[in-house]
C-alpha cells in the first residue's frame, strides 16, 4: 500500500512538472506538426477574433464616425486585452492619448492606409500568413499588403526606422520569440487612440497551444510614453477554409480623397 501511495504522488508530481515547464515553453509538445528541424511548424493563414483593433482596453458599442451609416459604422464592444486592464502612460502622454481619442475618426493611420506596425498588425480585423523557414519566417499581412521577416538568431541592428519596425527571432522551446524595435512614431495600438514614440520597443510570444491556436502576446516598453512595461495577450485562430490564402486588401486607392484631395481641389489643379 506504502509504494503504491510512493507511486502515485511520483506521478501527480511528474505530471505537475510537465504541466508547469509546457506552460513556459520549455520542452516539446509532441502533438504539435513541426518541421524538419524540429520547431512547430506555424506555416498558415492565421486571425484574431477580438474587438483589440478598435480599442485594447473594455469598452462598450457607440457610434461611429458616420451616423448615416448606423450600424454597419459603429464600435463594436469588447473585452480588454491588456495584462491588468491599464495602459500606463505617463501624465503628458496620457494627455496626448485623450487628444487622439478626440480626433481619431481623422487622425488614425489606419484611415491613411498607412503600415499598421507591431502588434497592431496581429489583430486587425483581418487575416496574416507566415510562412515559415529555417533561418527566417515572412509574415505577410492583408491590411495594406504589410509584410515584415523575422530573422533568426542575428545580431545585426535596424538600418531605419520603420513603420513595422525590425525583427529578430529565437525559439524558446515551442515558444517563437520576436524581439522588435526601430520604430517610427507614427503607427497606433488601436482605433481609440493609443499610441507610442520611436522609443518603442516589443518583444512578442507565439506559443503553439495546439495545431490550429497560438496564443499571443506582446510586451511593450516605451519610456517616453509609459511609466513602465505592459502586455497584451489573446489568441490566434487558424483558417481551415479549403483553399485557404491571404488576399491583398490594398486600400490606398479609398484612402486617395483623405490624403490627396486638397490638392487635387487646389487652385492649380482649376487653371
Amino acid at each position: 500500500m506504502k509504494n503504491c501511495v510512493y507511486a502515485r504522488t511520483a506521478t501527480i508530481a511528474a505530471v505537475l512538472v510537465w504541466t508547469a515547464l509546457a506552460g513556459l515553453g520549455q520542452i516539446a509538445s509532441p502533438a504539435l506538426k513541426r518541421t524538419a528541424d524540429g520547431k512547430p511548424d506555424l506555416d498558415g493563414i492565421w486571425q484574431a477574433m477580438n474587438t483589440a483593433n478598435w480599442d485594447l482596453l473594455a469598452h462598450g458599442s457607440m457610434a461611429g464616425a458616420v451616423s448615416s451609416l448606423g450600424a454597419i459604422g459603429a464600435v463594436p464592444p469588447g473585452e480588454s486585452v491588456v495584462e491588468g486592464a491599464v495602459i500606463p502612460y505617463l501624465p503628458a502622454a496620457a494627455a496626448k492619448k485623450k487628444e487622439n481619442f478626440a480626433r481619431r475618426w481623422t487622425d488614425d493611420p489606419e484611415i491613411k492606409c498607412y503600415m499598421p506596425g507591431v502588434p497592431r498588425a496581429t489583430y486587425m480585423p483581418y487575416p496574416f500568413q507566415i510562412v515559415q523557414g529555417a533561418n527566417t519566417l515572412l509574415f505577410t499581412y492583408s491590411y495594406a499588403s504589410a509584410v515584415r521577416t523575422i530573422r533568426m538568431g542575428t545580431t545585426q541592428q535596424s538600418p531605419v526606422d520603420s513603420w513595422m519596425g525590425w525583427s529578430v527571432g529565437r525559439w524558446e522551446g515551442d515558444t517563437l520569440v520576436v524581439d522588435v524595435s526601430g520604430f517610427n512614431d507614427q503607427t497606433w495600438f488601436d482605433r481609440a487612440g493609443d499610441f507610442h514614440s520611436d522609443k518603442l520597443h516589443v518583444v512578442e510570444r507565439y506559443t503553439p497551444r495546439s495545431n490550429d491556436v497560438i496564443d499571443y502576446q506582446a510586451t511593450m516598453e516605451d519610456p517616453e510614453v509609459f511609466s513602465r512595461a505592459w502586455k497584451i495577450s489573446m489568441p490566434l485562430y487558424r483558417h481551415l477554409e479549403k483553399n485557404a490564402h491571404l488576399l491583398e486588401f490594398q486600400c490606398i486607392e479609398y484612402s486617395e480623397e483623405i490624403l490627396y484631395g486638397h490638392l487635387r481641389h487646389g487652385k492649380g489643379e482649376t487653371q
